[in-house]
């Protein structure tokens, strides 16, 4: 039986996070074995929020190599930029023409990124990411794409132009599903809703030791408990939240010591910071593999557009023959 096929991506912004893997790359190393898989370097994404590119081609072989550390296996799994593939743009200048402004500017999803990178502008290309997003998971006949909670509202979009795409010239594309991740985000380390290089409250992927453990004494507590004795409550505390992803086989005894104040807030924190450490370790070891093995990672990144470019051509050859433009 043919493996459905799922597309995911990430703008390349750099090294990763811990809050990528838990809310992403976990999951797709999981389903590259039940799905044939595609992966996407959106670096056309990132014009959305910054015409800056300088760095741009740095951060996303830096993203690559912590997807390859991470245990993406670029047989299963190619991997390829967007703006490689012109075939991305030729379908969403196609699919924009499928739904209108109105539909776009209801999207939650943009309004809360408008919101919390405080755009006052909002640029076409910003207001239209869902349409580069849905050419991008339908190029590849994308049938499922694993996603957060926040990112539904997308996917809903894909289904509704795939499924006008249809009715207008013929059926081509799957109406994709999302696939939502089970442990879908990981709070930053100030508390913030959510982890992000912007805030400098994140845990990267590539930290030693010594700087998790200096990240993790800075992490926000429950306020009220000030020292070794107080009660506190797990609830409010990132340091737990991060307990029950990295250390669940003590999460019972560290909850009952931080209730009835037991455990101390550094003795805590500093037990978690070894656990993600120790987690990390053999992502770092494999990471300064490939980040001595450059050549080899360019090959993998040159191997996967070559891969992608074919699907991508071939969709686009049945589009345009059902839309007469072949």
């Amino acid at each position: 039986m043919t493996k459905k096929r799922i597309l995911s991506g990430m703008r390349p912004t750099g090294k990763l996070h811990i809050g990528h893997y838990v809310g992403a790359l976990e999951n797709w190393i999981k389903l590259q074995n039940e799905y044939e898989s595609f992966h996407l370097i959106a670096d056309y994404h990132v014009l959305t929020t910054s015409l800056d590119t300088s760095d741009i081609y740095q951060n996303s072989i830096d993203m690559l190599i912590d997807w390859l550390a991470c245990g993406l296996d670029p047989v299963k799994s190619p991997m390829f930029r967007q703006s490689q593939i012109k075939q991305h743009a030729e379908l969403y200048l196609i699919f924009s023409m499928l739904i209108t402004t109105n539909r776009l500017e209801r999207n939650p999803t943009v309004k809360d990124q408008i919101r919390d990178l405080k755009i006052e502008n909002v640029v076409y290309g910003h207001l239209g990411y869902p349409v580069l997003q849905t050419a991008d998971i339908l190029l590849y006949k994308g049938n499922a794409v694993p996603v957060g909670e926040d990112q539904v509202p997308h996917i809903e979009i894909s289904r509704e132009i795939a499924r006008r795409y249809n009715n207008q010239y013929g059926e081509v594309f799957p109406e994709p599903e999302p696939l939502l991740t089970k442990f879908s985000r990981l709070s930053g380390l100030d508390g913030n809703a959510k982890m992000s290089k912007s805030l400098s409250n994140t845990i990267l992927l590539s930290d030693d030791v010594e700087t998790v453990k200096t990240k993790l004494k800075k992490a926000a507590i429950d306020p009220n408990k000030q020292r070794k004795g107080d009660p506190g409550n797990p609830e409010i505390c990132v340091v737990f939240s991060y307990h029950k992803k990295f250390n669940s086989n003590e999460i019972n005894e560290v909850e009952d010591g931080c209730r009835s104040g037991a455990l101390g807030c550094f003795d805590c924190k500093m037990n978690c910071a070894a656990k993600i450490s120790k987690f990390l370790e053999p992502i770092i070891e494999k990471r300064k593999y490939y980040e001595n093995k450059i050549d080899e990672v360019k090959d993998i990144l040159h191997s996967g557009e070559t891969v992608g470019r074919k699907v991508a051509e071939e969709t686009m050859n049945e589009v345009r023959e059902k839309m007469k433009l072949g």
